[in-house]
């Protein structure tokens, strides 16, 4: 009997970046498909657990942060398979009136999502191609759910690697921030290629997923903030961004291999 989260018509067999994420932070929806490629990519590069834990926690921390700084609205992209400690559980702890919009090209993750967020009015997830975003942007549950005229954090935690330098992730991220009012914010991941060692092998290997990634420099993941101020720490390997422990800051922080910032819209 298929589980009531597998979408009719789901390809099981062939890999899913959200799907090895939500395996790889010890999730339960998932296929062997997904095991198998997350397998070998941990034996060929062990710090892929590392790498997804530090963005997961790099994610809590800013929420924390734009709840902080008086955002209640959140656009949250490629936000994967629901795991502990989601954004709208993050946000609604502090703020019970805060609204989030998940947005994801996954069907296991958008269905999930939208299980998960049965009954809760201020928070919805749909199913987007990030590569749209006026789509997006348009959507009645954007629409609906968020007032652009007041100010959003739109958080986009390693999804933009899925985005080829063909599809303009630079003007993706604009299409965004010109929406976007005054003292709004953008929150990012963004893995980049300064460890040789496994580049090549990690980016060959995300060939086989339906969403193949691509790396970047620190220049470039830089420029994708353009237009916003960088709050400090600036950009920063994704532990050392606002640690709110000691022991939360790792002997080798490089290991995350994900650059982290969050900008303001001034």
């Amino acid at each position: 009997m298929q589980s009531d989260w597998v979408p009719d018509g789901l390809d099981t067999d062939r890999p899913s970046a959200a799907r090895i994420y939500d395996y790889m932070l010890g999730g339960s929806h998932n296929f062997a498909a997904d095991r198998a490629w997350a397998r070998q990519a941990i034996e060929a590069i062990p710090d892929l657990p590392v790498q997804a834990a530090a963005n997961r926690a790099f994610m809590h921390r800013a929420v924390r942060f734009l709840v902080g700084a008086g955002v209640t609205q959140f656009l949250d992209l490629g936000s994967g398979i629901p795991t502990l400690g989601n954004v709208h559980e993050i946000a609604q702890a502090v703020h019970p009136q805060a609204r989030v919009v998940y947005v994801d090209i996954d069907d296991v993750a958008v269905l999930h999502s939208q299980h998960l967020l049965a009954g809760n009015s201020n928070a919805v997830a749909i199913h987007g191609d990030l590569r749209r975003p006026l789509e997006i942007l348009a959507s009645p549950e954007v629409t609906g759910l968020l007032e652009l005229s007041r100010p959003v954090a739109v958080l986009a935690v390693s999804v933009l690697p899925a985005i080829t330098d063909d599809d303009d992730p630079a003007g993706i991220v604009a299409a965004f921030r010109d929406a976007l009012t005054s003292g709004s914010y953008l929150a990012m991941t963004h893995g980049v290629n300064t460890r040789a060692e496994y580049v090549d092998d990690l980016v060959n290997m995300s060939k086989r997923t339906t969403t193949p990634i691509t790396l970047r420099t620190p220049d470039q993941v830089q420029r994708l903030f353009d237009g916003f101020d960088l709050v400090d720490p600036g950009l920063a390997w994704a532990p050392l961004w606002r640690p709110e422990s000691p022991h939360e800051v790792p002997d080798r922080p490089e290991q995350s291999a994900n650059l982290a910032g969050v900008g303001r819209k001034p």
